[in-house]
């Protein structure tokens, strides 16, 4: 009769606890580098751009008015120019950073 997974896994850890072998290195051992950041930030803002995309391209579809109304109504708001600044950047710096290192990686 066979095995449950429970008790698979009881033998594993019963036979590695008794020959007494190091657990392989987990992530926080490592020392962070420049490269690793990269990487993480690039995986991170690709992320966010396809959510993103996602998200308007949703709300074209869904939404009733057309894109025009929605600027105006964001205009009509008199948000000061360090709030539109911001969210310009925010909007700017992700596509820029995951163009510029894909671009990187591929050079």
């Amino acid at each position: 009769m066979g095995t449950t997974a429970k008790e698979e896994m009881a033998h594993f850890w019963e036979k590695n606890t008794k020959s007494n072998r190091p657990l392989s290195p987990h992530v926080t051992i490592y020392k962070w580098s420049l490269p690793m950041a990269m990487s993480i930030t690039h995986r991170g803002t690709g992320v966010a751009l396809s959510l993103g995309v996602s998200f308007f391209g949703l709300a074209a579809l869904l939404l009733p008015e057309q894109f025009p109304h929605y600027l105006a109504m964001v205009k009509s708001l008199s948000l000061g120019p360090a709030l539109i600044y911001s969210a310009k950047f925010a909007l700017a710096f992700p596509l820029s950073y995951h163009t510029w290192n894909g671009v990187r990686h591929l050079v």
